[in-house]
């Protein structure tokens, strides 16, 4: 009987994730400074792990054809105090723009282009 359980409980959870939009993330290319030195540092993992928790109504995908949105997003760091550092963009699949922005946390960008994609 718990296995009949458990089996529903994982059909459910899948009939659930195709009901949701799929999120692919471009790789960002984003640069941090420290002091006179500077250099790519990729943000890819810490984005899906953003999206993740702050995002529910999304799946997140690594396969780029399967995604109804994708997201560029490029972290800037070292820059002064009251500049914007996290600049997002979401695209529809057809590759419309739908939203873009910038904010200085990578929540706040999230939080802002998952409200673009579930609208």
């Amino acid at each position: 009987m718990r296995y009949v359980y458990l089996f529903a409980s994982l059909f459910a959870l899948a009939v659930a994730a195709q009901d949701r939009p799929r999120v692919f993330i471009n790789e960002s290319q984003s640069w941090q400074i420290a002091g006179r030195s500077g250099g790519s540092r990729g943000q890819t993992a810490e984005i899906y792990k953003t999206f993740g928790a702050s995002c529910p109504a999304v799946v997140m995908t690594n396969t780029r054809d399967r995604a109804d949105f994708i997201v560029e997003f490029d972290h800037e760091g070292g820059k002064g105090l009251l500049r914007h550092d996290n600049k997002i963009a979401v695209f529809n699949k057809a590759g419309d723009m739908v939203y873009s922005g910038s904010t200085r946390s990578l929540g706040s960008s999230v939080k802002d282009a998952c409200r673009a994609m579930v609208r």
